[in-house]
């Protein structure tokens, strides 16, 4: 008997389906192995990834509390106490951490008197490349203000002057330090120009704005509306 149209479109599906369904069960066949073989290497490499994120996790937070216990000794004027856990977390999987404990050190030999061993402590910071920029880029500038006596002029603007522009977090304390080398080369104009720049800039700390509205006027810049850490006239903090 012959199908009706409506009838000739479901058995097509009927047949179709059957067909997937062979298909599907001769893929099984051949490769059903293979395929659970897959599936369970997947799932132990995402248990695998759960565990190192949970461990790392963990870790990190067991470094950050040894780093919390440090500076904590540090501002109680212990720096003995805080050498232990400052050396560990020198050697922190972390890059973060491993940078803030070994700034604090430099800080710590610093304060000791030792400026030529802290100035080397902050350039090995300054120039490795596996810790953030923002860590590198304090070491530069505390490298370069130990050394900043000993220096050329030139070594200190050459280091600094990248930094030393609005809008970079490092303004006011790396474009100090340039407009003082500026100054010490007799570049006044060049030297009262940045310090100007800085006593305008709302994102510069009020201690350098201080100081820059003041050096900025003796090298004859014009400061009228502007007040020692203070923000320009007319713009409100």
């Amino acid at each position: 008997m012959a199908l009706t149209p409506q009838n000739e479109q479901t058995f097509f599906r009927e047949v179709d389906e059957e067909l997937r369904r062979d298909q599907l069960s001769g893929f099984w066949r051949r490769h059903g192995r293979l395929v659970v073989i897959a599936v369970v290497a997947a799932l132990l490499a995402l248990a695998g990834y759960l565990y190192w994120q949970h461990d790392r996790e963990k870790r990190a937070g067991v470094d950050g509390e040894l780093l919390s216990g440090a500076l904590r000794d540090v501002a109680d004027n212990k720096p003995d106490a805080a050498k232990p856990a400052l050396a560990k977390l020198a050697e922190s999987d972390f890059a973060g951490y491993r940078a803030a404990a070994r700034l604090t050190t430099a800080a710590l030999v610093l304060d000791k008197g030792d400026p030529k061993a802290a100035a080397t402590q902050y350039g090995t910071v300054a120039a490795d490349t596996s810790l953030p920029e923002p860590f590198r880029n304090l070491a530069l500038i505390r490298q370069t203000a130990v050394q900043y006596d000993t220096l050329p002029p030139q070594t200190v603007i050459d280091r600094l002057k990248p930094l030393a522009v609005a809008g970079n977090p490092w303004f006011g304390s790396a474009g100090e330090l340039v407009a003082l080398a500026y100054r010490k080369m007799g570049k006044t104009d060049l030297s009262g120009k940045m310090f100007l720049a800085m006593a305008k800039d709302k994102t510069v700390p009020e201690t350098i704005r201080a100081r820059a509205v003041r050096l900025a006027g003796d090298m004859g810049q014009d400061t009228s509306g502007l007040t020692a850490g203070s923000a320009p006239a007319g713009r409100g903090e």
